[in-house]
């Protein structure tokens, strides 16, 4: 018997779209551990280092991209523990985003029950990767902080 249930499409979308409020590059700013940081990829781009002058250079950066490209030059400065951590700076960091913006909130809650996937075709970690078998724990952290907003009395 076939099921006649339909299928809910995903919602794809690219973390480095600074358009798009649910990327981390969107320019949405925010406070968190002691800081001010201008987008959630500062914020995880900057927390890769110990407090300081690598950490502050990143954090004021003039692009999510360039942000990126300074955290990248002083990759023998990260922190030791920062595979263990990463995912979880990067769900603070889109958590606080969203408290800080309501209207990004919203928009994430807007997604409804769909799946949403972080489509980069070079990172398997973070997004689908080219052939989709990534891990996408982008959209994974998305998800997560979604169901967080709703358990808050956020969706209603």
């Amino acid at each position: 018997m076939f099921s006649t249930k339909p299928t809910i499409e995903p919602i794809y979308l690219s973390r480095v779209d600074a358009l798009n409020s649910l990327a981390s590059y969107s320019k949405h700013e925010f406070e968190l551990d002691g800081e001010s940081w201008p987008s959630v990829e500062h914020y995880y781009q900057g927390m890769k280092f110990e407090p300081g002058e690598v950490r502050d250079a990143v954090r004021q950066a003039e692009s999510p991209a360039v942000a990126k490209e300074l955290a990248d030059k002083h990759k023998k400065a990260v922190r030791n523990d920062w595979m263990k951590v990463r995912e979880v700076i990067m769900t603070r960091g889109i958590y606080i985003k969203c408290r800080t913006h309501p209207k990004v909130a919203q928009a994430l809650l807007a997604t409804g029950e769909k799946q949403i996937v972080e489509t980069s075709q070079y990172d398997y970690f973070w997004g689908c990767g080219r052939d989709t078998r990534g891990h996408n724990t982008y959209g994974k952290v998305l998800m997560a902080v979604r169901e967080k907003l709703r358990e808050e009395g956020m969706g209603g």
